[in-house]
C-alpha cells in the first residue's frame, strides 16, 4: 500500500492539471525510496520503476497500458490489471489471505535482491537507455517544455550554470 504522503502529493499533482505520469513519479520516487532506505532491493532501477508504475496504477492515476508490441503481453495484461484494480473495476479479487501470503512472499523475495538498483548511478543509466530509445523530435520537445516550466528566473540560473561550466571546460583543456 502506498504511503499517505505519496498518495497526497499524487493528488496534488492531479489538480494541479499535471500528467498522469507526473503523478505516478510521485508512486516510482516512493518506490526508489524504498530501496534506498533498505525496505527491499531490486533486481534493476527498471523493476524499481515498473513497481511505482504498479502502485499508480492501482491507486487510480490514469496511466495508458503500453503500446502492444512495447513490452511483453504480460506486462501489458498487468498494466491493464492494474487500471481495473485502481478503478474499482477488480475482476475476481483473491481472499484476503492469498493477498497477504503473496505480498509477504514478493517482499522476502525482494528483500534478497540488492540495493544497488536504486543507486544514483543505476537510475541516471535507466534513465538515459531509456530517453536513448525515444526518437530525438520527442527528447527535445521534452527540453523544451522543461524550459519552459523553469520560469524566467530559473532560465537565466541554467544559463548562467551552463556558462559556467563552458568556462570550466575550457580552461582545463589549456592546461593538458
Amino acid at each position: 500500500m502506498p504511503e499517505r504522503k505519496t498518495l497526497a502529493r499524487a493528488q496534488a499533482d492531479k489538480r494541479a492539471g499535471k500528467s498522469a505520469s507526473t503523478q505516478a513519479g510521485e508512486f516510482v520516487k516512493e518506490e526508489m525510496d524504498h530501496v534506498r532506505a533498505g525496505k527491499h532491493g531490486v533486481r534493476s532501477a527498471k523493476q524499481a520503476v515498473a513497481i511505482g508504475l504498479s502502485k499508480a496504477r492501482r491507486a487510480g492515476v490514469d496511466l495508458k497500458p503500453p503500446k502492444k508490441g512495447k513490452t511483453s503481453e504480460a506486462t501489458r495484461k498487468k498494466a491493464e490489471k492494474d487500471s481495473a484494480a485502481g478503478h474499482g473495476k477488480a475482476k475476481h479479487s483473491a481472499s484476503t489471505e492469498t493477498k497477504a501470503k503473496r505480498s509477504r512472499t514478493t517482499t522476502s523475495v525482494l528483500a534478497r535482491e540488492s540495493r544497488r538498483g536504486a543507486s544514483h548511478a543505476a537510475v541516471s543509466k535507466q534513465a538515459k537507455s531509456a530517453a536513448a530509445k525515444r526518437p530525438a523530435a520527442s527528447r527535445s520537445a521534452a527540453a523544451k517544455k522543461a524550459a519552459q516550466t523553469k520560469g524566467a528566473a530559473g532560465r537565466s540560473a541554467a544559463a548562467k550554470k551552463a556558462a559556467r561550466t563552458r568556462a570550466m571546460r575550457s580552461h582545463s583543456h589549456a592546461h593538458h
